[in-house]
């Protein structure tokens, strides 16, 4: 029986060029240490024992192995990749050549002229 995972839908807008002014003191930011940045945050990402931010977790952005990082959706609900530091996987954002990391595709959250908008972080359940 696959686990559920009742986690609260973190809002991020990321700092591209659209919105460098508003992300350090947006409460829904990464970037901002008292929000969702926050490293005590439950099921933050930039907490290190929580599944979502465990170097050693498969459902960490910060995991370079992980394969079933935090998927990542803008405003309108399309799906912008995985937040993952894993420079392989095909839908990581941190793949240079992949659709969702190339600094140069319209896709990704890597690309400061795309036009995106706010992007959603949803915490996968364990498979």
């Amino acid at each position: 029986m696959k686990r559920m995972i009742i986690a609260s839908v973190i809002s991020i807008v990321f700092s591209t060029a659209s919105h460098a002014q508003v992300c350090p003191y947006d409460s829904r930011c990464l970037n901002n240490p008292y929000g969702a940045g926050s490293r005590y945050a439950p099921n933050g990402v930039n907490n290190p024992y929580s599944p979502s931010g465990s170097r050693y977790s498969n459902e960490s952005a910060n995991n370079p192995y992980a394969t079933n990082a935090p998927k990542l959706y803008d405003q309108n609900g399309n799906y912008r990749g995985r937040l993952s530091a894993n420079p392989y996987a095909p839908d990581s954002t941190s793949n240079p050549y992949g659709r969702y990391g190339s600094r140069y595709s319209s896709e990704s959250i890597n690309n400061p002229y795309a036009n995106h908008g706010p992007i959603t972080v949803v915490p996968t359940a364990p498979n």
